[in-house]
């Protein structure tokens, strides 16, 4: 199977997958309407998408107003949300959503691109928030951009409490900033820390024995914990995919079955060493996302501390709208291909 890790290079390769029969898991990032695996038996994101981050971000500010936390927006009306993103794929995958959310729940929906060679200079963008004065600032930034942002907001006098962000920016994002970024808030699906029974096994297996390429100051942070939460989708497809094909050797097509049968439970979880660490995963034919609860986590300046329960993901509208996305996407492309692979888990 294949990690991209980016966006941008999720997208073109999505036509292919069929063609070269080989999965694609991209993690919580890629195109949201992949999630329906019926019209895209190749691609995997899981636990979320983009539109479901999005849409628990816009609960989330929806709640510091007073109203419910999960799948509503009742008390968004009147408010002016400002979104700061890379000016690419990764970036614009959630505006069409988030659009269509500020018309049906009366928001105003001020957009902010970053080019993707401005994104260590952000003025002209921090300009426009000093003028329009959003209420709440969503951040959709990717890598040198996430700290660039953070300390602009501390120079610009935007109330960090405000800015809230996909679940990409990383500790050091955070901690580079200084003091002035307490108060910043991301999203998280999974557990930090290396409080737990595999972390440990990984620092005394790899990092006790020098077998590390990294260093192990990193173990336990969020970037690092995602990648273990990747890994061990990647453990308990290529499981799978053995024991529904009976091979010891599996390739592409296999891979797919074992991740379309991912089903990893609580007592999974705990069973691998991590208690605790993330819900549960489980995938279908026609669902190869999930659309699993996450939370929000806050920065006291020297750590994430988790400020907020579940928060669910899922409503009809947002449902109705991944659908008409995806049968769109399908529709458009020349000639793509009918599900013909056979499925385990309908």
């Amino acid at each position: 199977m294949v990690n991209p890790w980016s966006t941008g290079a999720t997208l073109p390769l999505i036509p292919r997958a069929a063609v070269d029969r080989i999965p694609i898991l991209s993690t919580a990032y890629g195109l949201s309407a992949a999630a329906r695996g019926d019209l895209f038996p190749w691609i995997f994101n899981p636990p979320d998408t983009y539109w479901d981050g999005l849409a628990m971000i816009l609960s989330f500010i929806n709640k510091q107003e007073g109203g419910a936390e999960s799948g509503s927006f009742d008390r968004l009306r009147g408010k002016k949300i400002g979104y700061l993103y890379l000016d690419a794929g990764f970036g614009k995958e959630p505006i069409p959503l988030f659009e269509q959310l500020a018309k049906d729940n009366g928001f105003e929906f001020k957009p902010y691109p970053v080019a993707g060679a401005d994104m260590q200079n952000q003025s002209s963008q921090w300009l426009g928030v000093r003028r329009d004065k959003p209420d709440y600032l969503v951040l959709f930034g990717w890598g040198v951009m996430n700290p660039t942002a953070i300390k602009e907001a501390i120079k610009a006098g935007y109330p960090m409490e405000k800015v809230l962000s996909i679940w990409w920016p990383a500790e050091e994002d955070a901690r580079n900033a200084g003091p002035g970024a307490v108060g910043f808030k991301t999203l998280n699906w999974h557990g930090v820390g290396n409080d737990y029974p595999a972390m440990k096994d990984i620092l005394r297996l790899v990092y006790d024995k020098n077998l590390a390429q990294g260093t192990r100051d990193h173990v336990g942070d969020g970037l690092y914990n995602r990648g273990v939460y990747n890994s061990v989708l990647i453990a308990e497809a290529i499981r799978n995919a053995q024991t529904l094909s009976g091979k010891k050797v599996v390739g592409g097509t296999e891979a797919r079955r074992g991740l379309e049968a991912l089903d990893v439970t609580d007592a999974r979880w705990t069973a691998m060493g991590l208690p605790g660490f993330a819900g549960p995963v489980r995938m279908t034919c026609r669902d190869h996302n999930g659309h699993q609860p996450a939370f929000m986590q806050r920065w006291d300046g020297k750590q994430w501390v988790k400020v907020s329960d579940l928060i669910q993901p899922v409503s009809d509208r947002l449902t109705q709208l991944l659908d008409e996305a995806a049968i769109d996407y399908v529709g458009k492309a020349s000639q793509w291909p009918r599900r013909t692979e056979a499925c385990d888990r309908p």
